[in-house]
């Protein structure tokens, strides 16, 4: 039907512009990614993906899990999907689109599983499939009992050349896609080279890989070298950028700082720099106008601290939108943009303790804030005390934060020292925590 038809229809129907090539890219991209099971996937468009599983599905504990893993893995990403397992590509389409959502074709048995299928799970030109159904034919069943010169003489042959394909008679060869090949940028030496000669090599290296990137638009954000010995043995490095980038100078001193960790053992005979994560990275103006000064860019000293001290230990801090302290930061990466989550007014410690450690306390009344404390066996006198601060549990993740309840306070002991504590009531009782230290 037409759109007008549709809306008068559905009034609040959602109306999207077709997109073939962007779907046609996405089917590709899924089908590279189906490369996981078997070395041969191609797209069966527009809606479709055909994988070669021969002998690959005991690596996955047998096709009854490959199949459950694929399904698990193509769910989890939000797409629907049903799939079929037999001994053709004809057979599988038919069951994957006609028969159970995750159906497996015993082997040999093709012909007796497709018999109850209707005639378009063929996949039949739609002329042939509907004069097909006013004439009775409705099941595959129906087509095998007639005479194939009387099939062919009536439908043409392209009836029979399905059947065959389906029940196996006929091959039907597949198109693989192939793996996208990383950019990489390699040089063979005639003679087998030291360490000492390696920093000339990965500029070089750097330069021939960075031209590859510019011509196709793109940015390294990992890169491995790997440093081909004599004694056939590979050393390698590897590299990670803050972000998208081919500078071959910034590239090549992430590698030279490191060189002196590469055994060369009897010589070097080749090396490769490789490009193995990359995104899109345009061209792009360094200033806005005459006299103006770029903003800094913080990514090379960036990615020269994680080389050093690495990228785990390099990292910022933002809020997360929750009323526990130790659900309300996370980790995220040097150079990630700012988040929406705003942080809480309160002052919150430097030092959160994981898990809180328990105290004795001492409070002059039940409400009233700790006068003494004890932690790690040593006596604290509380010279002056802020709070409470309650905290409720964040009711919806479990059943035993529905009730949980904490009241904190900021105390400052004889010493100066100030410490973050909180009481929990709970069925047991009262209970007194440490969880912070300020600076």
């Amino acid at each position: 039907m037409t759109v007008a038809h549709a809306q008068a229809m559905v009034p609040a129907l959602l109306v999207t512009e077709a997109d073939a090539d962007g779907d046609a890219a996405a089917l590709e991209r899924l089908a590279r990614w189906c490369l996981r099971y078997a070395p041969l996937a191609a797209p069966d468009p527009p809606d479709g993906i055909v994988i070669d599983i021969t002998g690959c599905a005991p690596l996955f504990g047998g096709e009854a899990a490959l199949l459950a893993d694929l399904d698990a893995r193509l769910d989890g990403a939000g797409l629907a999907v049903r799939a079929a397992i037999a001994d053709t590509w004809a057979a599988a389409w038919a069951l994957a689109r006609f028969a159970a959502p995750a159906m497996i074709a015993p082997p040999g048995a093709t012909a007796e599983v497709l018999a109850s299928l209707p005639a378009a799970a063929l996949r039949l030109p739609p002329a042939v499939a509907v004069s097909l159904g006013r004439l009775g034919f409705e099941r595959i069943a129906d087509l095998a009992v007639i005479p194939r010169a009387a099939l062919a003489l009536r439908f043409g042959a392209a009836v029979l050349e399905r059947l065959d394909r389906a029940e196996g008679r006929l091959a039907e060869p597949i198109r693989p896609v192939s793996e996208a090949q990383a950019p990489a940028a390699r040089l063979t030496f005639a003679e087998p080279i030291g360490v000492d000669s390696l920093a000339a090599i990965v500029r070089r290296l750097a330069r021939m890989l960075c031209r590859d990137l510019a011509s196709a638009a793109r940015g390294a954000r990992r890169l491995d070298l790997l440093a081909f010995r004599v004694d056939r043995e590979v050393a390698a490095l590897r590299a990670g950028l803050a972000q998208a980038c081919r500078d071959p100078d910034h590239i090549a001193r992430l590698f030279t700082e490191r060189l002196g960790s590469i055994d060369p053992g009897f010589g070097i005979e080749a090396a490769e720099l490789v490009a193995q994560r990359t995104e899109p990275l345009d061209a792009r103006q360094l200033a806005s106008g005459l006299g103006a000064v770029p903003e800094p860019d913080l990514a090379p000293l960036i990615d020269r601290l994680a080389g050093r001290i690495g990228a785990r230990r390099l990292f910022r801090l933002a809020p997360v939108e929750s009323d526990l302290p130790e659900r309300a930061l996370r980790r995220i990466p040097a150079l990630s943009p700012p988040v929406a989550a705003g942080w809480p007014d309160a002052p919150r410690p430097a030092r959160l303790l994981d898990p809180p450690e328990p105290v004795a306390v001492t409070a002059l009344l039940p409400d009233d804030p700790p006068a003494l404390f004890v932690w790690n066996g040593r006596r604290r006198r509380v010279c002056r005390a802020d709070g409470p601060e309650r905290v409720f549990g964040e009711w919806w993740r479990t059943p035993a934060e529905a009730a949980e309840i904490r009241e904190y306070f900021r105390v400052e002991d004889a010493d100066g020292q100030r410490f973050w504590l909180f009481r929990r009531f709970d069925a047991d009782g009262t209970r007194w925590f440490v969880h912070g230290l300020f600076a």
